[in-house]
């Protein structure tokens, strides 16, 4: 099962290769990821969870290099960059 989404950004961690040592929750500029303390997985750790209602995340991937687990992914928003060459818009 994975967790964690937003409008804008993706940040999904799965809780059940996450062993919630916490290593994303401190890496985090934004502070968007907690550790769960009411809940565990199925290996009886307390997971980290990402929670951005406000969408501040930037897609930074910071959690996803820390994670040791290789628990969490990151997935940068579609950027629709628009580029003027020659006077002409290209996109």
């Amino acid at each position: 099962m994975k967790r964690g989404t937003t409008s804008g950004q993706r940040v999904l961690i799965d809780i059940e290769l996450c062993k919630g040592c916490g290593l994303c929750v401190e890496v985090c500029p934004r502070d968007l990821i907690q550790i769960e303390k009411h809940s565990l997985n199925t290996k009886g750790h307390h997971p980290a969870r990402f929670h951005d209602p406000e969408d501040q995340c930037t897609s930074c991937t910071f959690c996803a290099l820390m994670c040791p687990d290789i628990a969490i992914t990151v997935y940068k928003p579609d950027e629709k960059k628009t580029h003027t060459v020659s006077g002409k818009r290209r996109k």
